[in-house]
């Protein structure tokens, strides 16, 4: 007979039930094929009820402990070949983590957005609404390129921002351009060749790798993108940032931009894929034209995010799609569930369609002025600036700072870690990592302005006169 000790219970009755019967029958105490006691005769042996002996006795059915044998009873099931599942409440195993952080060191190039920055009353009162006039949207599947709401929004913001004429179902919305970029890679194909840029984002080519695509660096001049590198590379789909080039800063020039059409005109299989990550912040005049606003041949595939406008936690980004791969996407790839929830998107698209996107970035915009401005002065106003010489597009929410040294990158990083500090080098971001440009990467969106004049006197400290 099953007899257990009931004192002391702080879980449910017919859970401890439950555990100590499992337990029995993994640790051999109940053999496979034993009768168990019948539901009545086992709670008042113990003094229980019998729906606590029925819920325990149900459970242990539906995960396969115990099974029943109609008119007959209760039996341990042949429980043999399960291993008694660790008891203790926490475990540690051997995992190795990646570390997110550089040594918890203040970094110069860190790409977050200060927190005081962000429309967090306006986007609270646009959520609050949304959970209480949105309920049958919310709990109603998104199309597999999202919401309608979100899509004709970020056309109109498209049409009178980039000046770019789409129509919302050319729109794909995803969480964040990694995963659209695997999407591309299943529309256009992993038999293709893909170009990407050099100096670049590393993560690109992590992607292709991943999905088992070819893929070919492709180097840069001040025009941005190599025609003739291009050329050789045997590419059939170019990845470029023409605009504000990471992390050169570079913007390719209209005449540039007519080439890198004219290439993609010359075989039916090539394609650009325009990268227009932060076109918001361009400093001084008007963004130059998209790529996609001057293709008529459908080559240009547009990418951008909210990453940079926003914030980069707020995982939404969109790609317009030519219209030939629109229909295409429809066809092979609409089997997809959107990757965002229907939460933010219709709360972004509030946002965007009642002009509150256009007064953020017109106010970032400003703040970021004059931010840049200041940083300058104070740079060059600062040591540093005899042992340096800034390198800016004005545009963007970053600029490189060239440094006067004999010194490696690699050198320069552990003397600033000895002082607190970390920056991001050009030459990590070259295929081949032996470049010695000494070029500092400074991202300003989130750094503060009270403890950089310090910062650049401690900077100019360590640096050997040359």
């Amino acid at each position: 007979m099953l007899t257990y000790n009931f004192e002391n219970i702080s879980i449910p009755l017919y859970q401890y039930v439950y555990e100590k019967i499992k337990e029995d029958i993994l640790n051999g105490n109940l053999s496979p094929d034993t009768k168990l006691p019948s539901k009545r005769t086992f709670a008042k042996n113990n003094g229980i009820s019998t729906v606590t002996v029925q819920n325990a006795y149900d459970q242990l059915i539906s995960e396969g402990y115990i099974y029943t044998v109609p008119r007959v009873g209760y039996f341990a099931a042949d429980c043999s070949v399960l291993s008694n599942p660790k008891s203790e409440e926490r475990v540690s195993l051997n995992i190795t983590v990646p570390r997110q952080s550089k040594n918890d060191l203040l970094s110069l190039s860190d790409n977050r957005i200060n927190s005081d920055y962000f429309p967090f009353s306006i986007w609270a009162k646009i959520s609050r609404r949304v959970i209480s006039e949105e309920t049958n949207a919310l709990m109603t599947l998104s199309p597999a390129n999202g919401k309608l709401e979100l899509r004709e929004a970020i056309a109109e913001h498209l049409r009178s921002f980039r000046g770019m004429l789409v129509d919302p179902k050319q729109i794909i919305i995803g969480a964040g351009t990694e995963y659209l970029y695997s999407l591309l890679i299943q529309l256009l194909g992993n038999d293709k060749i893909y170009s990407i840029e050099d100096p670049g984002y590393s993560k690109i080519a992590k992607i292709y790798s991943m999905h088992q695509a070819s893929y070919k660096y492709v180097g840069l001049d001040k025009n941005g993108i190599s025609m003739k590198d291009l050329k050789e590379s045997g590419g059939d789909i170019i990845h470029i940032s023409p605009n504000h080039h990471f992390p050169t800063g570079i913007t390719m020039p209209v005449k540039r931009r007519y080439e890198v059409l004219s290439w993609a005109n010359e075989k039916n299989s090539r394609y650009i894929i325009e990268d227009d990550y932060d076109s918001e912040f361009r400093i001084s005049g008007k963004p130059l034209p998209t790529l996609f606003s001057i293709d008529e041949s459908e080559k240009v595939i547009y990418m951008n995010t909210f990453s940079k406008s926003l914030t980069p936690t707020i995982r939404v980004s969109y790609m317009v799609l030519p219209v030939h791969l629109a229909n295409l996407y429809y066809e092979r790839l609409s089997f997809y569930a959107c990757t965002v929830s229907n939460f933010e998107q219709l709360i972004l698209a509030s946002f965007i369609s009642e002009g509150y996107f256009e007064k953020h970035i017109n106010r970032m915009r400003l703040l970021y002025t004059r931010k840049r401005k200041a940083l300058l002065e104070m740079i060059k106003k600062s040591s540093l600036y005899k042992k340096c010489e800034i390198m800016e597009s004005e545009s963007g929410l970053h600029f490189l700072l060239k440094v006067q040294t004999n010194l490696s990158d690699t050198e320069l990083t552990d003397k600033l870690s000895q002082i607190g500090l970390y920056a991001d080098f050009l030459s990590s971001y070259y295929h081949e990592k032996e470049k010695r440009e000494h070029l500092m990467i400074i991202n300003y969106s989130n750094l503060d302005m009270d403890t950089l004049a310090s910062i650049f006197e401690s900077i100019a400290k360590i640096l050997p006169d040359t």
